[in-house]
């Protein structure tokens, strides 16, 4: 965290040295500051800085793909004319157990439509999750931790 604010603070002096506050310019001052702190990485230990930043990108181009996947089939199951759909709510056995990752896959599961995120647990050991088509329950628990919950992990730990 230490090294996001370094990287923050020297994107904020790289907009004052050039004058400009733009966002286009801060955001240049970012990725200026991230090149420069990955060259003295050795010495400052960022290195598992620049390896969460790849995969939150990761993660984030999960939930892309997810999504455009996912409104892709919820179109299709639309406009058959015949719709064999089984909605139903499934219990989700939680490997996070911090809450702000349990908000993120929360979050993430009820962005991609076809799914919403009901409740958590007391315990917080389970996410209950409706589905549109709840058919295949385990193939979508699967689909869930070996996506979203795995690549949170990664992110996140």
């Amino acid at each position: 965290m230490t090294l996001y604010l370094v990287n923050v603070l020297l994107a904020l002096a790289w907009a004052a040295v050039t004058g400009s506050f733009t966002l286009a310019n801060i955001v240049f001052g970012f990725v200026l500051a991230s090149a420069a702190l990955y060259l003295i990485r050795g010495q400052v230990g960022s290195l598992g800085y620049f390896r969460r930043a790849g995969h939150i990108v990761s993660l984030t181009l999960l939930f892309l793909y997810e999504l455009i996947m996912s409104a892709w089939k919820v179109a299709v199951m639309v406009m058959t004319p015949k719709m064999d759909l089984k909605p139903g709510i499934f219990a989700y056995p939680l490997k996070v157990d911090r809450d702000f990752e349990i908000t993120l896959l929360a979050n993430l599961i009820t962005l991609t439509p076809g799914t919403l995120s009901v409740d958590v647990s007391e315990d917080r050991r389970f996410l209950y999750v409706h589905a549109i088509d709840c058919s295949d329950p385990d193939q979508t628990r699967r689909d869930i931790a070996e996506g979203f919950e795995r690549k949170i992990m990664e992110a996140f730990r």
